[in-house]
């Protein structure tokens, strides 16, 4: 990797970690820029990954504040999300790389349509709600586990299927919610590095630069998402949601 590789990789990961901090799907900017710079496909993806970690970490604290008081509810979906990366991440290293992906832009869209109509369905799912119903109960540990699975294996739109299911079954205000997002992520990443750090090969020198960019980059993108008002998040969720699902329709 020459100076001015390093230096899109870099930027790459800045990019990423702003755009996973307010929304999610920074993928979709390194790991094309990895694959540019000449890594394979599964070194491209398994060490962006681990770059983004520190990322996730960034714009988690950067929401500090919209997390205050999702402590209980983080602990108990993250069991889902953790243990669905790991199993995601077992499958990237398995498995032939068309078995998953075929069914991903499908799911990206379904996301896309639950956020579309996620405040008449989080309505719907209140008034349904009996009193004493859990905080968090099985369906969204079902789905945070299932959107772990896909972000251990490839990770792209992500926080759009985990901004959807928190939006329509945790009730809460979407930016709590988003702030919930990137912990969840965050854990889906952190154990899934785990696992490739052990088992894969890894690109070192991707590694370091996307994780110092994507700390500068989550930090920022925190500070932006703070200040997006709800509808303007939900449009720009979806919008990303369709061109991530397009792009892989079309790969």
């Amino acid at each position: 990797m020459n100076g001015v590789e390093a230096i899109a990789v870099a930027a790459a990961g800045m990019a990423a970690g702003g755009v996973n901090a307010m929304m999610g799907s920074g993928s979709l900017i390194t790991f094309p820029t990895l694959l540019a710079v000449g890594y394979a496909p599964v070194t491209a993806n398994v060490s962006n990954n681990i770059g983004l970690v520190p990322g996730s970490i960034s714009g988690a604290l950067g929401f500090r504040r919209e997390l205050e008081g999702q402590g209980s509810r983080a602990r108990k979906l993250a069991i889902g999300s953790g243990s669905g990366g790991l199993v995601g991440a077992i499958l990237l290293l398995t498995l032939p790389s068309g078995v998953f992906k075929a069914i991903v832009p499908g799911l990206v869209l379904l996301a896309c349509v639950m956020m579309a109509l996620q405040p008449r369905l989080a309505r719907w799912v209140a008034q349904r709600r009996p009193a004493e119903a859990p905080d968090v109960g099985l369906a969204p540990l079902a789905v945070a586990f299932a959107a772990g699975v896909y972000g251990g294996y490839f990770g792209a739109a992500q926080g759009v299927i985990l901004l959807a299911m928190l939006g329509v079954l945790v009730p809460d205000d979407l930016k709590r919610s988003n702030a919930l997002k990137n912990v969840l992520a965050g854990t889906v990443n952190g154990v899934a590095a785990l696992l490739f750090i052990c088992f894969a090969h890894v690109a070192w020198l991707a590694v370091a630069l996307i994780a110092v960019g994507s700390v500068v980059g989550g930090a920022l993108g925190a500070s932006v998402g703070r200040r997006i008002p709800a509808p303007v998040l939900r449009g720009m969720v979806i919008c990303l949601g369709i061109g991530v699902a397009v792009k892989l329709i079309i790969s």
